[in-house]
């Protein structure tokens, strides 16, 4: 059976999971459920990362220790993906013994292949805790971190170095060639233009930090959060048989990891490369950044409470090009659940189960593939260009219950009227399988024989 294999981030746990995870992973979720549908044996990777000093400040603020404070927040995200039917085929996180181990013995075979420096050097470097990443002077804004906007730290000890600059050749030709898929283009161009300015080798460990993994060759230093969190994905992906990655699914802001520096580890250790990395944009809410400070972060279980289970997931996706940088307001999201999902879908199952039980009609009808264009757009990323081409057959089948007026038809005109609706009702089930799993098995089974009326599938909400 061919083989797919897609992964979120880990997601860090300094705090809870809000919109942003939600969104990541209800993405990742659809396109492994799109190629479980097409027969693959498609899994799901998600977890989380738990080292690092943002780790060590978070837990004491709390008054808790690391690991305390890290069980308390993994599970937060693992019940919120549960919440949403998150098919994943395992729940990683850093601090599992197995990827401590898988960390440690590829760090080791790095340091053999004479990739990281057989000693440490001393770093000075300006290093931002809030995304524990270190920053050249000429990417800081106004001297702020522009992810955090905060005023990175100077940071001096003696580090281990990974000789990143040894790959750049090789980098620019695998993802120019596409041999590794940077998505979308406009990412796959800046990549590429900061690879061709040229690479410098990194600091990969901590030497005074404890909340880490230790480096095998150097117990007084830990391994740097990044690189080893990057190894999850491996830890997991070799020895169940599904390495290497088909998707590395991220944020803008950790493309750089995941396209640059994981495969030049992998080269390193002369492992197969991911297939592809794609990278959505950033979004505000109602025009804002998302902050604690503002009080506008939307947790998972917010969306739920309001649109249900797979409604939240349809909504989030529908709400504008993913890859691109977008706005999410509750107005917006309302209007999409209100015209899509409850005017739209429930309202044509609605209709259509009515019509049918009161004529005793029977649907023997299968659909057993996605419509070509659908399948076109899940698998180059294009969520909502996928639900509006879905939303246009529900337009249609519409369009046919007011031209044709089934009500006022019986006997053979009838059940042909029946028979184009119910057809174009399952071909909408089977296509949103991968978005709404639940609502779609609904639709399939009433319209599986003697078909019947049923509750509303999407209750209406209150704006």
């Amino acid at each position: 059976m061919n083989k797919y294999f897609a992964t979120t981030p880990i997601y860090y746990v300094n705090d809870v999971p809000h919109i942003g995870h939600t969104y990541t992973t209800v993405a990742a979720d659809v396109i492994t459920r799109f190629w479980k549908l097409k027969g693959y044996d498609a899994r799901l990777l998600t977890g989380t990362d738990e080292h690092g000093a943002k780790i060590v400040e978070a837990a004491k603020a709390h008054g808790e220790s690391p690991q305390q404070y890290s069980d308390k927040i993994a599970r937060e995200f693992r019940k919120s993906w549960d919440s949403l039917n998150i098919d994943y085929v395992r729940f990683i996180r850093t601090t599992d013994e197995d990827h401590i181990k898988t960390a440690q013995e590829f760090l080791q075979k790095l340091y053999d292949n004479g990739a990281i420096d057989a000693k440490p050097r001393l770093y000075e470097g300006l290093y931002c805790v809030s995304c524990e990443k270190f920053w050249k002077l000429e990417d800081l804004k106004d001297g702020l971190c522009p992810d955090h906007l905060k005023p990175p730290i100077k940071h001096s000890e003696e580090n281990y170095y990974f000789n990143l600059s040894k790959y750049q050749a090789q980098l620019i030709d695998l993802i120019s060639t596409d041999k590794i898929k940077v998505g979308p283009q406009t990412r796959k161009n800046e990549i590429l233009g900061k690879l061709k300015l040229g690479l410098e080798d990194i600091s990969i460990s901590r030497a005074n930090l404890d909340w880490g993994i230790p480096l095998p060759f150097d117990p007084d230093h830990t391994s740097y959060v990044w690189i080893e969190a990057l190894i999850n994905y491996y830890t997991y992906g070799k020895p169940n048989g599904s390495w290497p990655a088909n998707l590395h699914l991220v944020g803008k802001d950790i493309l750089w990891f995941h396209s640059v520096i994981w495969p030049a580890m992998l080269l390193a250790i002369n492992e197969e490369l991911p297939k592809a990395v794609f990278a959505h944009g950033f979004f505000s809410i109602n025009g804002q950044k998302m902050s604690k400070t503002l009080g506008n972060v939307i947790k998972p279980a917010d969306l739920v409470e309001k649109y249900g289970v797979d409604g939240t997931r349809c909504v989030i996706l529908a709400a504008f090009p993913f890859g691109e940088d977008g706005d999410f307001s509750f107005d917006n999201l309302d209007a999409i659940y209100t015209s899509h999902l409850a005017n739209g879908l429930g309202n044509l199952v609605a209709r259509v189960a009515k019509l049918c039980e009161n004529s005793g009609f029977e649907a023997n009808e299968k659909v057993t593939h996605f419509d070509p264009e659908v399948e076109k757009l899940l698998s180059e990323f294009k969520f909502n260009e996928a639900l509006s081409w879905i939303w246009r057959i529900i337009q249609r089948a519409d369009q046919r219950v007011n031209e044709t007026q089934p009500w006022k038809l019986d006997g053979v005109d009838l059940k042909e009227v029946l028979d184009e609706l119910v057809s174009l009702i399952l071909d909408v089930a089977y296509n949103l399988q991968p978005f709404l799993p639940e609502t779609s098995e609904k639709i399939l089974k009433q319209f599986s024989g003697k078909v019947a009326a049923q509750s509303p599938l999407f209750p209406r909400i209150n704006s």
